[in-house]
């Protein structure tokens, strides 16, 4: 018999087991993997890592395409998934997929390490997303002293663009949000937001029993004090009493990404139509792969459809 230091008290399948002592086991995530200063062999895409706050924790991996125009870039600020408890800004799957999608889009890229749930509970990765945003848009002020220079030199801060998929489009809308009723660094906008599959859920039912289905049990998990539980407005923000909210949605342009066969998909339908719905007065776009589940594209990014997901958000980045 194990000792009780070894007793499991949250058994969150397939993410994460929680045992007594407060250590958390990781049963899923791709290795953690280094940059690529001198350019990736498959995009020629360069990459570095950056420490944007030392209390709290923050940093990012940053991401320059090659071949570089005598033009400035497009800023892509980019959220990772992992139902807000496994994966990171520093794994195998995220970092080659920022290396194709900078690539693709040709984009400075800005991928951000925020606090994981159990340890850092919701809404910990909230707001060190926000910080890391904020931090992106000081290197608008030009005399700012310590500024990175790939951001302050290849950067267009009037083509700043927040995304993510899965949790990390939870976390890009939610951002978005708050962008809309505080501002930005330098008075900086943000020009467009995806979300690709986006973590929404609620207590009521589309199709399923909500309360028996994973995402469900992953709220609890990851913010056990949530007002409202899973129908806080930060998880299901098409709500009764909050999608007049909607309204307020900080950026010129929304594109929402869903997949056919994703528990996910009917809730993202939801939300953009909630969006257009709610007399936000930005351009919505949608797109839907037939055939696919939740996530296809960053752990199968070879295959026809996910290099056409790839090109769809690209061209969204680009204005194209």
């Amino acid at each position: 018999m194990g000792s009780v230091s070894n007793e499991v008290v949250i058994e969150l399948t397939p993410f994460i087991r929680v045992y007594k002592d407060g250590y958390v086991e990781r049963l899923a995530g791709s290795p953690i993997v280094p940059p690529s200063p001198e350019q990736d062999p498959d995009t020629g895409v360069s990459s570095k890592d950056v420490i944007i706050s030392l209390n709290p924790p923050i940093s990012a991996r940053l991401y320059l395409p090659n071949n570089l125009p005598n033009k400035k870039l497009p800023i892509l600020v980019y959220f990772h998934g992992g139902a807000f408890c496994i994966e990171s800004a520093f794994s195998f799957l995220d970092h080659r997929y920022l290396n194709n999608m900078v690539s693709e889009a040709q984009v400075v890229g800005v991928s951000v390490e925020y606090r994981l749930a159990p340890e850092h509970p919701l809404p910990t990765a909230y707001q060190d997303c926000w910080d890391a945003l904020q931090w992106v848009a000081s290197h608008s002020i030009k005399d700012k002293l310590h500024n990175d220079p790939w951001l302050a030199d290849f950067g267009d801060f009037s083509g700043l663009f927040i995304g993510g998929d899965s949790a990390g489009a939870n976390i890009a809308h939610n951002v978005a949000m708050r962008a809309g009723n505080e501002g930005l660094s330098g008075g900086v906008k943000i020009e467009g937001t995806w979300l690709a599959q986006p973590f929404f859920w609620a207590s009521s039912a589309i199709g399923v029993e909500p309360e028996k289905r994973l995402p469900a049990k992953v709220w609890n998990v990851v913010w056990p004090s949530a007002p409202g539980g899973v129908d806080n407005p930060m998880i299901n923000p098409v709500g009764e009493g909050c999608r007049k909210e909607l309204a307020g949605l900080g950026c010129s342009r929304l594109l929402v990404c869903v997949a056919e066969k994703d528990t996910f998909r009917e809730r993202g339908v939801l939300y953009c139509d909630a969006v257009k719905e709610s007399g936000w007065e930005g351009e919505v776009e949608f797109f839907e792969v037939k055939g696919e589940d939740h996530g296809f594209h960053i752990f199968h990014p070879y295959t026809v459809n996910s290099k056409a997901m790839i090109k769809r958000l690209a061209s969204f980045l680009s204005g194209n």
